[in-house]
């Protein structure tokens, strides 16, 4: 137990120094913090020059509360929780595995060391993608989940930084689900991580922006407002009740599985949840909103 105790929070410290090291050394290109800055800009101005709704303001509804959530969620909260409990939970799942005679090595398909940088990366990101769309399915269709994720489904006009309104259980159920099968491929080092994740955000915020677009033949591939938004639609069909266009960066796991939908120009739809004229509109009331409503 106190192995445990001390790497959480020898976590907090390592993070601690991690962030502050991104705040003040400008001089690396995977820094995430001015990274998330510099794509959120970037993705602003584009709906500000092409905007999908042109009645919808700038600073739209709810545009001040979902950019406290987009750096709480990817900074501040790794501080105080994510790093540490994930870090503890890593450590606890191979001492598991140890108790069986087995390590995560024993477990590993092979190593992408091994193989061409681009195929590596690119196995990274699919395997990563197509385990973060099933968690996504599982978010809509089991209720406590589902408790969670209303906090991202309560946005009611879409813009960039909605992509990242959600609640902290969120990426401790991705993460959770996600540890295993990287870790049976193994071998990334921290730039593959800082490739995808860059990617991944630019394309997050897209989906979520005030923009008109669906790219073309490569809305097959790649997931694109004018399909995402249906996914926040309030209303949908019965057959769709749990939901439709899963997708996080990648569209094509939705076409494979037949979770696509997009019946018409979605512009214009209602979006929301059956029920979220009740729900919490601030950020402490929502984050404790599945505690109180089980």
């Amino acid at each position: 137990m106190e192995k445990y105790i001390d790497i959480f929070k020898n976590s907090y410290s390592n993070y601690w120094n991690y962030l502050k090291y991104e705040l003040i050394d400008l001089n690396h290109w995977d820094n995430f913090f001015y990274g998330l800055i510099i794509i959120s800009i970037g993705v602003w101005l584009l709906e500000i020059a092409f905007p999908w709704r042109k009645n919808q303001s700038i600073f739209r509804k709810d545009f001040w509360l979902d950019t406290f959530y987009m750096f709480f969620n990817f900074f501040i909260l790794n501080l105080i929780i994510l790093i540490a409990l994930s870090n503890t939970v890593s450590e606890f799942f191979n001492d598991i595995l140890k108790l069986i005679g087995l390590n995560i090595g024993n477990l590993q398909l092979f190593d992408v060391d091994n193989l061409p940088r681009w195929l590596g990366l690119l196995i990274f990101f699919l395997v990563s993608d197509f385990v973060q769309w099933n968690t996504h399915r599982l978010l809509h269709r089991i209720p406590w989940l589902w408790n969670f994720h209303k906090v991202h489904h309560s946005v009611k006009e879409m813009g960039f930084a909605a992509h990242l309104r959600y609640h902290w259980m969120e990426p401790v159920v991705y993460k959770s689900l996600l540890y295993i099968p990287i870790a049976i491929i193994g071998g990334f080092d921290a730039q593959d991580v800082a490739i995808v994740y860059f990617v991944s955000i630019a394309i997050g915020h897209l989906n979520h922006a005030n923009l008109g677009w669906d790219y073309g033949i490569f809305k097959y591939v790649f997931n694109n407002p004018k399909m995402h938004i249906w996914h926040h639609a309030k209303e949908l069909p019965e057959h769709t009740k749990y939901g439709v266009n899963y997708g996080l960066t990648l569209s094509v796991w939705d076409y494979l599985f037949k979770t696509d939908y997009v019946p018409h120009n979605g512009r214009d739809i209602e979006l929301g949840f059956n029920g979220d004229e009740q729900f919490p509109k601030d950020f402490l009331s929502q984050e404790l909103y599945p505690i109180k409503n089980k």
